[in-house]
């Protein structure tokens, strides 16, 4: 028994339910639940192996980063400092 609910119980429940909502409509509730219960544990199964494959990965490097050519530099401050200095020569 079932914290003492008995089968009876339980039959006459379905039974109720099934009345309510249609055996279509429970059938359908069935295969959505059915769907979302294998893409649940499709998604666990390839999170699993995006986790090997991530151990394998991580000694390999993914970009290679090169200093070969000197970078051209752009100081946004400095060009913010230099138009609010004109500014103030214009208002004067």
């Amino acid at each position: 028994m079932l914290g003492g609910i008995s089968i009876w119980q339980l039959l006459i429940v379905l039974g109720i339910i099934i009345l309510v909502f249609g055996t279509k409509k429970l059938r359908n509730v069935g295969t959505d639940l059915g769907g979302a219960v294998k893409g649940f544990k499709k998604a666990m199964h390839d999170e699993e192996k995006s986790k090997d494959g991530d151990k394998e990965d991580a000694d390999q490097p993914h970009a290679k980063v090169s200093h070969e050519e000197p970078g051209n530099t752009y100081d946004v401050k400095a060009e913010e400092k230099q138009a609010a200095e004109g500014r103030n020569e214009e208002r004067k």
